[in-house]
């Protein structure tokens, strides 16, 4: 492998990132199928299929429920990004603007100093 072959540091953030939203995802399948377990299990009169059949559907709307959690927060930091860039580069510009008040102001002191010495 040679240097142009290596991954790049992206990649392999970006590599991790799906890794865990894998993980993620296969935990909660586990949580959802466990409380569907849990749900139908207090049903006693139902009957196996039918108690599978409740299983599946209880399972697949706790996933539904947490992909759209998933969603609404994941555009909701996409916003909370997009303002706080905004913000920063505000602060960073009144940053610049202070500095080279600063720097004129130091100037014109200078100028000053010299002119009456």
């Amino acid at each position: 492998m040679n240097r142009t072959d290596a991954p790049r540091p992206g990649d392999i953030a970006t590599g991790l990132n799906r890794l865990e939203g894998y993980l993620l995802l296969q935990a909660e399948r586990d949580r959802a199928a466990d409380r569907a377990r849990r749900f139908a299990g207090r049903l006693d009169w139902l009957t196996v299929a039918q108690r599978e059949e409740v299983e599946r559907l209880y399972a697949q709307d706790q996933l539904a429920l947490a992909e759209q959690t998933l969603r609404t927060v994941a555009r909701r930091c996409e916003e909370l990004r997009a303002e706080y860039r905004q913000v920063y580069r505000r602060l960073r510009w009144r940053l610049l603007v202070a500095a080279l008040l600063g720097a004129v102001a130091v100037a014109v002191m200078a100028a000053a100093a010299l002119a009456t010495g």
